[in-house]
Protein backbone atom coordinates (compact mmCIF):
# COMPACT_ATOMS: atom_id res chain seq x y z
CA UNK A 1 0.00 0.00 0.00
CA UNK A 2 1.21 3.53 -1.04
CA UNK A 3 0.41 6.36 0.89
CA UNK A 4 0.50 10.16 -0.68
CA UNK A 5 0.83 12.91 1.90
CA UNK A 6 -1.09 16.06 0.74
CA UNK A 7 -0.37 19.59 1.42
CA UNK A 8 -2.94 20.11 4.22
CA UNK A 9 -1.02 18.31 7.18
CA UNK A 10 -3.08 15.58 8.21
CA UNK A 11 -4.85 15.00 5.00
CA UNK A 12 -3.57 11.56 2.73
CA UNK A 13 -4.35 10.01 -0.77
CA UNK A 14 -3.92 5.74 0.03
CA UNK A 15 -3.22 3.81 -3.03
CA UNK A 16 -4.17 0.25 -2.07
CA UNK A 17 -2.82 -2.94 -3.30
CA UNK A 18 -4.56 -4.55 -5.96
CA UNK A 19 -4.19 -8.03 -6.94
CA UNK A 20 -5.91 -8.71 -10.30
CA UNK A 21 -5.65 -11.67 -13.09
CA UNK A 22 -7.57 -13.03 -16.02
CA UNK A 23 -10.86 -12.97 -13.54
CA UNK A 24 -10.89 -9.94 -11.87
CA UNK A 25 -8.92 -8.42 -9.00
CA UNK A 26 -8.99 -8.35 -5.54
CA UNK A 27 -8.29 -5.61 -2.32
CA UNK A 28 -7.88 -5.13 1.37
CA UNK A 29 -10.44 -1.54 1.46
CA UNK A 30 -10.05 -1.28 5.27
CA UNK A 31 -7.22 -3.29 7.45
CA UNK A 32 -6.71 -1.87 10.83
CA UNK A 33 -3.60 -2.58 11.79
CA UNK A 34 -2.24 -1.67 8.06
CA UNK A 35 -3.82 1.60 8.21
CA UNK A 36 -2.96 2.25 11.85
CA UNK A 37 0.99 2.13 10.40
CA UNK A 38 0.03 4.93 8.31
CA UNK A 39 -1.00 6.82 11.23
CA UNK A 40 -4.91 6.42 10.61
CA UNK A 41 -5.98 4.85 14.39
CA UNK A 42 -9.35 5.91 13.65
CA UNK A 43 -12.25 3.85 15.23
CA UNK A 44 -14.73 3.56 12.13
CA UNK A 45 -17.88 2.52 13.42
CA UNK A 46 -20.19 3.54 10.53
CA UNK A 47 -20.07 2.65 6.48
CA UNK A 48 -22.22 4.95 4.10
CA UNK A 49 -22.71 4.86 0.48
CA UNK A 50 -24.29 7.60 -1.91
CA UNK A 51 -25.56 7.04 -5.92
CA UNK A 52 -25.28 9.99 -7.83
CA UNK A 53 -27.18 9.53 -11.11
CA UNK A 54 -26.18 12.22 -13.72
CA UNK A 55 -22.62 14.20 -14.22
CA UNK A 56 -21.94 17.19 -12.15
CA UNK A 57 -23.93 16.47 -9.48
CA UNK A 58 -22.07 18.76 -6.17
CA UNK A 59 -22.33 17.34 -2.58
CA UNK A 60 -20.84 19.50 -0.21
CA UNK A 61 -18.74 20.79 1.78
CA UNK A 62 -20.34 18.80 4.73
CA UNK A 63 -18.70 17.96 7.91
CA UNK A 64 -20.13 17.65 11.76
CA UNK A 65 -19.40 19.41 14.58
CA UNK A 66 -17.40 18.15 17.93
CA UNK A 67 -18.40 16.41 19.91
CA UNK A 68 -19.84 14.04 16.56
CA UNK A 69 -16.71 15.31 14.06
CA UNK A 70 -16.08 13.38 12.01
CA UNK A 71 -12.98 11.78 10.14
CA UNK A 72 -13.85 10.20 7.00
CA UNK A 73 -11.94 7.08 4.82
CA UNK A 74 -13.52 7.62 1.14
CA UNK A 75 -13.35 6.12 -2.02
CA UNK A 76 -15.30 5.97 -5.56
CA UNK A 77 -16.70 2.46 -6.26
CA UNK A 78 -18.22 3.19 -9.22
CA UNK A 79 -17.57 6.24 -12.19
CA UNK A 80 -15.70 8.87 -11.10
CA UNK A 81 -15.40 12.11 -8.73
CA UNK A 82 -12.85 15.14 -7.88
CA UNK A 83 -12.99 14.84 -4.29
CA UNK A 84 -12.13 18.06 -2.07
CA UNK A 85 -11.19 18.64 1.54
CA UNK A 86 -11.50 21.83 3.19
CA UNK A 87 -9.04 22.64 6.65
CA UNK A 88 -11.83 24.43 8.89
CA UNK A 89 -9.53 24.75 11.91
CA UNK A 90 -9.45 28.16 13.50
CA UNK A 91 -5.80 29.16 13.91
CA UNK A 92 -4.98 26.81 11.25
CA UNK A 93 -2.12 27.62 9.32
CA UNK A 94 -3.94 26.03 6.54
CA UNK A 95 -7.24 27.77 7.16
CA UNK A 96 -9.75 27.92 4.41
CA UNK A 97 -7.07 26.05 1.91
CA UNK A 98 -8.62 22.98 0.47
CA UNK A 99 -6.90 20.08 -1.57
CA UNK A 100 -8.33 17.15 -4.09
CA UNK A 101 -7.83 14.49 -5.59
CA UNK A 102 -9.72 12.59 -8.62
CA UNK A 103 -11.17 9.18 -7.03
CA UNK A 104 -12.24 6.43 -9.65
CA UNK A 105 -13.44 2.87 -10.06
CA UNK A 106 -10.27 2.55 -12.40
CA UNK A 107 -7.52 3.79 -9.97
CA UNK A 108 -9.14 2.08 -6.73
CA UNK A 109 -7.44 5.34 -4.71
CA UNK A 110 -9.28 6.58 -1.04
CA UNK A 111 -9.07 9.53 0.64
CA UNK A 112 -8.48 10.00 4.33
CA UNK A 113 -10.14 13.39 5.50
CA UNK A 114 -9.22 13.84 9.43
CA UNK A 115 -11.80 15.69 11.81
CA UNK A 116 -11.53 19.14 11.74
CA UNK A 117 -11.60 19.44 7.51
CA UNK A 118 -15.28 20.05 5.63
CA UNK A 119 -15.51 17.44 2.52
CA UNK A 120 -17.08 17.52 -0.53
CA UNK A 121 -17.34 15.66 -4.17
CA UNK A 122 -18.25 16.75 -7.65
CA UNK A 123 -19.17 13.61 -10.00
CA UNK A 124 -17.31 13.73 -13.16
CA UNK A 125 -19.43 10.69 -14.82
CA UNK A 126 -23.03 9.45 -14.22
CA UNK A 127 -23.97 6.93 -11.81
CA UNK A 128 -21.40 7.29 -9.57
CA UNK A 129 -21.10 5.02 -6.30
CA UNK A 130 -19.30 6.46 -3.61
CA UNK A 131 -18.42 4.93 -0.34
CA UNK A 132 -17.37 6.10 3.02
CA UNK A 133 -16.03 5.07 6.57
CA UNK A 134 -16.74 7.55 9.35
CA UNK A 135 -15.47 7.38 12.70
CA UNK A 136 -18.19 8.82 14.72
CA UNK A 137 -21.99 8.35 14.18
CA UNK A 138 -24.26 10.73 12.24
CA UNK A 139 -25.75 13.15 14.04
CA UNK A 140 -28.53 15.46 12.59
CA UNK A 141 -27.88 18.25 15.20
CA UNK A 142 -24.23 18.27 14.54
CA UNK A 143 -24.61 18.42 11.21
CA UNK A 144 -23.38 21.53 8.57
CA UNK A 145 -22.03 22.68 5.90
CA UNK A 146 -20.58 25.50 3.83
CA UNK A 147 -21.27 26.94 0.33
CA UNK A 148 -19.28 25.12 -2.34
CA UNK A 149 -18.85 28.33 -3.80
CA UNK A 150 -17.76 29.67 -1.07
CA UNK A 151 -15.13 33.41 -2.51
CA UNK A 152 -12.84 32.58 0.40
CA UNK A 153 -11.89 28.80 0.13
CA UNK A 154 -11.88 29.50 -3.77
CA UNK A 155 -12.43 25.58 -4.76
CA UNK A 156 -11.81 25.78 -8.92
CA UNK A 157 -15.03 23.97 -9.10
CA UNK A 158 -15.50 25.59 -12.76
CA UNK A 159 -13.40 24.15 -14.85
CA UNK A 160 -14.21 20.86 -13.64
CA UNK A 161 -18.17 21.70 -14.81
CA UNK A 162 -17.48 23.03 -18.32
CA UNK A 163 -19.85 25.50 -18.00
CA UNK A 164 -22.65 23.29 -16.64
CA UNK A 165 -24.33 24.28 -13.85
CA UNK A 166 -23.47 22.15 -10.70
CA UNK A 167 -26.58 20.01 -9.68
CA UNK A 168 -27.54 20.95 -5.68
CA UNK A 169 -29.30 19.99 -2.83
CA UNK A 170 -31.02 22.90 -1.38
CA UNK A 171 -28.97 22.68 1.85
CA UNK A 172 -25.65 23.10 -0.29
CA UNK A 173 -27.14 25.93 -2.70
CA UNK A 174 -28.19 28.07 0.82
CA UNK A 175 -25.01 27.27 2.72
CA UNK A 176 -23.26 29.50 4.73
CA UNK A 177 -19.68 30.84 3.63
CA UNK A 178 -16.98 29.90 6.01
CA UNK A 179 -16.77 33.47 7.79
CA UNK A 180 -20.56 32.88 8.33
CA UNK A 181 -20.68 28.92 9.65
CA UNK A 182 -21.26 27.54 12.68
CA UNK A 183 -18.24 25.43 12.96
CA UNK A 184 -16.38 24.84 16.51
CA UNK A 185 -13.00 23.89 15.62
CA UNK A 186 -9.79 24.71 16.55
CA UNK A 187 -6.75 23.82 15.84
CA UNK A 188 -4.76 23.73 18.96
CA UNK A 189 -7.58 21.15 20.11
CA UNK A 190 -6.28 19.13 16.58
CA UNK A 191 -2.70 18.78 17.04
Amino acid sequence: MEVIKTDLDGVLIIKPDVHGDHRGYFMETYQKEKYAALGIINDFVQDNMSFSAHKGTLRGLHYQNNPFAQAKLVSCTRGKVIDVAVDIRKGSPNYGKWTSVELSAENFLQFYIPQGFAHGFLTLTDDVEFRYKVDNFYNKESDRGIRYDDPFINVDWSGLLNGIEPILSEKDKNGPTLDKADCNFVYEEMK
